[in-house]
């Protein structure tokens, strides 16, 4: 988001920054980008650890992010942090902020500030000398900030990533759904599909008479030759008010590496490029080279994603991973790892992954997305103003 601050009052400042992140932080290196006078989003790492390295190379990290956004001339540092003024005898964590500040200038960034918001008080760089016990946390009005129909604030940065409560009824027919589809592809393709479980099927007439198929079913499996279109469709689909047969067979896709990153590279861009992604993975899966522009999308490059695409889709799967089975549910949950980074939701990121990896540990969508949240890495749109679209 972009707003105007007057970063000229260090408490207003200070009362706005958890309504521009939607939280109130907390163990956290907050830096907010600068073009100048208006904030060009917020970045949050969490405090650097005891290592001997470890305040360097996270000031690297942060100063660096933001030389990566584009129109940045300036920033302000922020440390949220549990200690106490009275325990660090100074400011907690300046040792932090100087480096950042060191890094800042290297890079000819400008630092209006440098602010702690500890246990016991705050401070700010501009306003030294300060008290032994810091400035009054009093000063910092949250509640007056707050932006005219603004959301209420979630606790932590980890808050809102949970999957939204479902009901039994609503995961039995989800679960009804897939194993009817999971039916369909086998009598419409002569044998158990990848990743199906069910049991096989018999000799017996009564066991694979079409009539035992649901006929949505059948319509699914049938149109599991046009994904794309599923895909786009999904977009518009109500999330508390899921159709269990499409529905199903979106989480059949989503469990099945070469159609889900069709749907990845569909949601980055449109439909026309889930066409092209698919014809793609056809092309590749018979041995020719994948298309670079079409790879690049998964590795968080190329040309900016409409965020509402995205935060349309999670909204899907989310909900879709809530009424997934277990043992069907680990692929929602990666793409859901996904689309959270690519978003720039980071902390949200890691733990659908985490989720994901908990019931299959192999997963390599899941593992990929931990690796770049553990590497600091987020897309290179996310470092770009967002065009109007």
């Amino acid at each position: 988001m972009t707003t105007t601050v007057t970063v000229g009052d260090p408490a207003g400042f200070l009362s706005l920054v958890p309504h521009l992140m939607g939280f109130a932080p907390s163990r956290s290196l907050v830096v907010v980008p600068f073009t100048g006078g208006r904030s060009l989003g917020v970045m949050r790492v969490d405090l650097p650890g005891g290592e001997h390295d470890a305040v360097d190379r996270v000031s690297a990290t942060v100063v660096g992010m933001v030389c990566r956004v584009a129109g940045a001339d300036g920033l302000v540092p922020i440390v949220y942090t549990e200690e106490r003024f009275a325990d660090a005898a100074g400011m907690p964590h300046r040792e932090l902020l100087d480096a950042v500040a060191r890094r800042a200038d290297a890079c000819g960034l400008a630092l209006p500030d440098a602010l702690v918001v500890a246990a016991d008080g705050w401070g700010s760089t501009t306003l030294e000398p300060l008290p032994p016990e810091g400035l009054p946390l009093e000063r910092i009005d949250v509640d007056a900030a707050a932006p005219r129909d603004a959301p209420a604030l979630r606790t932590d940065g980890v808050s809102g990533a949970e999957l939204p409560a479902v009901s039994s009824a609503e995961r039995a027919r989800i679960a009804q759904a897939l194993t009817g589809l999971q039916r369909a592809l086998r009598i419409l393709c002569g044998g158990p599909t990848a990743g199906d479980d069910s049991p096989a099927e018999t000799d017996d007439p009564d066991d694979v008479a079409w009539a035992r198929v649901d006929p949505q079913s059948l319509m699914a499996a049938c149109a599991l030759d046009d994904v794309p279109t599923l895909y786009e469709d999904a977009l518009d689909w109500d999330p508390a008010a899921l159709d269990a047969v499409p529905a199903a067979t979106l989480l059949w896709c989503l469990a099945r590496p070469s159609l889900r990153d069709v749907a990845l590279v569909q949601w980055c861009s449109d439909i026309e490029g889930g066409d092209e992604a698919l014809e793609a993975q056809r092309r590749w899966e018979s041995g020719e080279e994948y298309p670079p522009h079409l790879a690049m999308h998964l590795w968080g490059e190329g040309a900016q994603p409409q965020p509402r695409r995205l935060v349309r889709a999670l909204e899907v799967v989310r909900r879709l991973a809530a009424c997934a089975p277990q043992d069907a549910q680990a692929g929602a949950l990666a793409v859901c790892a996904w689309l959270a980074w690519a978003l720039g939701r980071s902390t949200h990121a890691e733990v659908h992954a985490r989720h994901a990896l908990d019931l299959d540990p192999e997963h390599g969508l899941a593992e990929i997305v931990l690796s770049f949240v553990a590497a600091g890495h987020l897309p290179d749109w996310a470092f770009r103003a967002v065009g109007r679209r």
